[in-house]
């Protein structure tokens, strides 16, 4: 049985705010994949054309009013690829185009920006005839608290918590205190505004900002992950029809007999999930890129040097609790209620059958999303 064409989305104004503004962005699945963006009625779809120049405005309003604290508006979406639902709080958001069409999505690494020094936000999804997929995302940022509760046919429900309404103090007082600890600037990836705390940048978007931030920062953690798994292999279940891989370093490679290598990673690596060993390349094949996630995880977690059988060993308790590791994806965990989100863009790995840590709800069947920003 395939999803109806379109989906309700229930958008609740949980912020003590009264000027809140959401905004969703997708491809049009059932449209050639076009751009597409919701405009302001929420029911409406738009489809830029392609302007004459770069930074071109839209051709029609697509900020959608969420009204005052506590009341839900309802959006309808059509099936969507690759889309995101934005926040923002006390203004609007600016979205350009440039010629394709391509839109120029608001910015958290970009100081000139338009939206740089605006409060905002966002969650993604995926709808199609299979699914609805969503999850909060701290891959790039944390600032506003977002909770996802999905309804299906039958009546059950998935519920994301997220972070509190003072969520993002707490993650930067820890990233504060993190840095007192270790002095690995860790507190570079607060932005303030005005004295106020704006956001918490992930240390990949930090490293965008400053590329010297963490420079070092795992070299003497890869060095000893190295040295171990010269004498003795490292076990990695790709969770496919790969099965569990043995890899040994050889001539300084950690090496997937038939499958491929991979260098030593630096931070930014490690941080990224996406350059250096772990960049796509001709010869990341599918079960690479299995054995890419599991690692790049393993690295995040620090937990390479206690569990050589990745990721089917490994107990979430063990996570973050050997330095180096990511303080930043430590500190957010702890700060959502459920300890649920992605804080490192392969965040979603883990044991068959352990607990999610990645934030998402997912249902083949869905009828309502409610999405509450603001944590109230």
């Amino acid at each position: 049985m395939s999803n109806p064409q379109t989906l309700n989305i229930a958008l609740r104004n949980g912020t003590t705010s009264s000027n809140v503004y959401a905004y969703v962005t997708g491809q049009d699945i059932n449209n050639n994949y076009f751009l597409f963006i919701l405009q302001a009625d929420g029911q409406t779809a738009y489809h830029p054309v392609s302007p004459s120049s770069n930074g071109s405005p839209l051709a029609v309003p697509c900020d959608i009013s969420l009204g005052p604290p506590g009341s839900t508006t309802t959006i309808t979406v059509p099936q969507l690829a690759g889309a995101r639902l934005w926040f923002s709080v006390n203004d609007k958001l600016t979205f350009l185009l440039n010629p394709g069409p391509g839109l120029v999505e608001p910015s958290v690494s970009n100081p000139s920006d338009p939206n740089f020094k605006k409060t905002w936000d966002f969650c993604e999804f995926t709808f199609n005839q299979y699914q609805l997929f969503a999850n909060i995302t701290y891959v790039d940022f944390v600032c506003l608290p977002i909770s996802l509760l999905l309804l299906n046919s039958s009546g059950s429900t998935q519920h994301v918590t997220g972070i509190p309404p003072n969520g993002l103090e707490t993650i930067c007082a820890g990233l504060q205190a993190q840095n007192a600890a270790d002095g690995a600037g860790w507190d570079t990836l607060i932005v303030s505004n005005n004295g106020t705390n704006l956001r918490a940048l992930s240390p990949n978007t930090g490293i965008v900002m400053n590329p010297s931030l963490f420079s070092g920062y795992y070299n003497n953690y890869v060095q000893a992950v190295w040295s171990q798994y010269t004498s003795a292999p490292l076990m990695v279940d790709t969770q496919a029809q790969w099965g569990t891989v043995a890899g040994t370093v050889t001539n300084n490679l950690l090496t997937f007999p038939g499958v491929g290598t991979f260098s030593q990673p630096s931070a930014g690596d490690i941080f990224s999930c996406s350059t250096g060993p772990f960049a796509a390349s001709q010869d990341n094949t599918a079960e690479m890129g299995a054995i890419t996630a599991r690692l790049a995880a393993a690295f995040n977690r620090s937990t390479l040097l206690i569990n050589s059988q990745q990721p089917n060993g490994e107990v979430e308790s063990s996570y973050y609790q050997r330095a180096p590791t990511n303080h930043y994806s430590r500190i957010v965990h702890a700060a959502n209620t459920d300890a649920r989100g992605y804080a490192f863009p392969y965040d979603d790995v883990g044991p068959s059958g352990g607990q999610d840590q990645s934030g998402a709800v997912s249902d083949g069947s869905p009828v309502l999303l409610t999405v509450n920003i603001g944590g109230g």
